[in-house]
């Protein structure tokens, strides 16, 4: 059992919101390891839940608003899953290598925000790394899936429920 602090100015502040519900689902089913990057990590739901999950995983959490990264870090160290937190405009402050980038991205932030953070997550992931992705099938999945081969060379819906889909890339290259 998971206990979170949120707040006002943070996405789904009353609670888990369904797309990360299913996307944790999908993802406690992969083969989670190494360096992790929660992508866009609100108050910190998926970097503390993959933490506990998959304890040996190095886990980094970002987020562009100073108050969600502030509550991620409270909320991973509450939950005992340690997690480095930092505030950074997607990849802007982190140089490290990922093998799983896991994000519910800003839909509102518009395609051109959440397209490039699937770049720079290509950019930033080792050869055999995934990115894992949930985006509702009404606000854009399709042509988010058609962005991810584009980059990746591939993309799998691995989950499908309440109009969300979970993508998967896998970068096959370097």
């Amino acid at each position: 059992m998971f206990t979170f602090v949120t707040d006002n100015g943070v996405f789904s502040k009353g609670g888990v919101d369904s797309g990360t519900e299913i996307l944790l689902e999908a993802c406690v089913k992969e083969n989670i390891h190494g360096n992790v990057l929660d992508l866009g990590c609100g108050y910190g739901v998926v970097g503390t839940v993959i933490k506990t999950l998959f304890p040996a995983c190095r886990v980094i959490s970002t987020d562009v608003n100073p108050r969600a990264a502030e509550l991620a870090e409270i909320n991973s160290q509450a939950n005992r899953a340690p997690c480095e937190v930092y505030v950074s405009d997607g990849f802007e402050k982190i140089e490290d290598v990922f093998d799983s980038v896991i994000t519910n991205p800003p839909i509102r932030a518009g395609k051109a925000v959440i397209y490039r953070m699937f770049e720079d997550a290509f950019t930033h992931m080792r050869r055999g790394g995934s990115l894992y992705a949930v985006i509702r099938r009404k606000q854009g999945a399709e042509s988010a899936l058609r962005k991810l081969e584009e980059i990746f060379q591939n993309c799998d819906v691995i989950s499908r429920d309440k109009g969300y889909w979970v993508l998967k890339s896998t970068k096959l290259t370097d």
